[in-house]
């Protein structure tokens, strides 16, 4: 009897331990999650201020710019969330066998797309937190597809008793082939713009302001790039390795500064604007001469002037530019 016992022992901690999911966020292995800060608290069915229900989720802690990883293996899909900031979130969603789950504030990587992710994979980066809630605790928004609570599938030490088996699920694809190991992902981009050694972005002045989701007057929405302050006439640099192509108008009027180039690379993809392109094709290595910056002052006299840095997926460039250094970000009024 004491052999049967410890068979039926081993075994329900060989499920138990099935049951927990890897680590979702470079430099925290435990999956800690968000104490309390003034915004609020991270554990499940913490309360919301304003009477705006219960957190039907869990926030694991995570540095802004921080690798996010598959927490277990599954189908992987690019989804966008209203987290009552008047503007989307990005995040993803992973399907897997047992489990379903939405990790949000992440900006999916380039070369991931729709597909299948395995456990412990690099499928992103931490958005920038702390430009929309300036003094959080950052952290992943981790939610159940059926709302139930993860906190013991993040490493609560808590046997999970099953759940409700969630509705049919689509066929699944055929596995897609192994992709070979990709290069060290760069994670800072050279300097843009000649003067600007660490891409200052552009503070605000009569027209607007250059960091990322700035409001546009009139109410013409967000600003979808960051502004690279580039005196009028400067040389222009490539951010990172890629291939050119172009030209990009952004006004499509013929003012002196319609024009710009796209470069396409291994991780990134990017529109800079405002700038006269020495070519329009062709592959440019990071930090090679590209062109230079065109007479904004003809057209907004008074403005700060800069380049107009767009990622090609409208995803915040803010990071890349900055090498995470956040002091960098104009502030807006």
């Amino acid at each position: 009897m004491p052999t049967l016992k410890l068979i039926v022992f081993a075994g329900l901690v060989s499920i138990v331990a099935a049951q927990q999911w890897g680590q979702i966020c470079q430099g925290n292995p435990t999956n800690e999650i968000r104490g309390c800060d003034s915004y609020g608290c991270g554990h499940y069915n913490a309360a919301r201020k304003g009477s705006k229900g219960k957190h039907l989720a869990v926030d694991v802690v995570c540095r802004d710019g921080s690798e996010v990883r598959a927490p277990f293996s599954g189908i992987i899909t690019k989804v966008r969330g209203d987290f009552h900031i008047g503007i989307n979130v990005d995040g993803v969603q992973i399907r897997g066998e047992e489990f379903c789950v939405k990790l949000m504030f992440v900006q999916i990587a380039f070369q991931i797309k729709n597909g299948r992710v395995r456990r412990g994979e690099v499928i992103g980066t931490m958005q920038n937190m702390q430009q929309m809630f300036p003094g959080i605790i950052s952290h992943i928004h981790v939610e159940n597809c059926d709302h139930s609570d993860p906190t013991p599938n993040l490493g609560g030490g808590q046997i999970v008793r099953p759940r409700p088996p969630f509705p049919p699920r689509p066929p699944v694809p055929p596995p897609e082939p192994i992709r070979p190991p990709l290069p060290p992902q760069q994670v800072g981009w050279s300097a843009v713009c000649a003067g600007n050694p660490s891409n200052k972005i552009r503070g605000c002045d009569n027209y607007g302001c250059g960091y990322y989701h700035a409001p546009r007057k009139h109410g013409k929405g967000k600003h979808t790039g960051v502004d690279v302050e580039c005196h009028d006439g400067a040389t222009v640099f490539a951010p990172f390795s890629g291939r050119l192509s172009g030209p990009v108008r952004p006004f499509n009027n013929g003012n002196a500064i319609d024009n710009g180039i796209q470069i396409t690379g291994v991780e990134f993809c990017v529109k800079l604007l405002a700038i006269k392109p020495y070519t329009y094709s062709g592959h440019v290595t990071k930090g090679q001469r590209i062109g230079t910056m065109l007479p904004m002052q003809k057209v907004f006299p008074g403005i700060i002037s800069h380049i107009h840095v767009e990622n090609c997926d409208g995803s915040d460039p803010t990071f890349q530019l900055t090498n995470g250094q956040q002091n960098q970000q104009g502030q807006g009024t």
